[in-house]
């Protein structure tokens, strides 16, 4: 009777993974070189660089008008927020001038 009001009863309750277990509670998969032996220095070196190798392999590169046109872009984007930087903060000048002025005015500062 119990099944047919509450269908997942049967189901055990989800439990929070315990440190160092990935997805459905199964041991996380180790990085290389944690563990077993330990290799010297210039081991550890022609391994790095052989893992180097083998990552700048798979990276994908864009072509060189994707880098052109980034590029382009990276600039008239540099170029349009220096211009409005530098008028804002022209204004900015130009309002607390006139306040200073206007404030001198009225206490009769020279």
């Amino acid at each position: 009777m119990d099944d047919i009001e509450n269908p997942d009863a049967s189901l055990p309750s989800p439990r929070a993974a315990r440190f160092g277990e990935g997805a459905e509670g199964k041991g996380a998969r180790r990085e290389r070189g944690l563990s077993g032996p330990q290799a010297g220095p210039l081991g550890r070196l022609s391994q790095f660089l052989r893992d180097v190798r083998a990552e700048m392999k798979r990276v994908s590169w864009p072509s060189v008008k994707e880098v052109k046109n980034t590029t382009i872009i990276t600039l008239v984007a540099v170029i349009f927020f220096a211009i409005y930087l530098f008028l804002v903060d022209r204004v900015w000048a130009f309002l607390l001038l006139q306040l200073n002025h206007l404030l001198n005015w009225m206490t009769g500062s020279a």
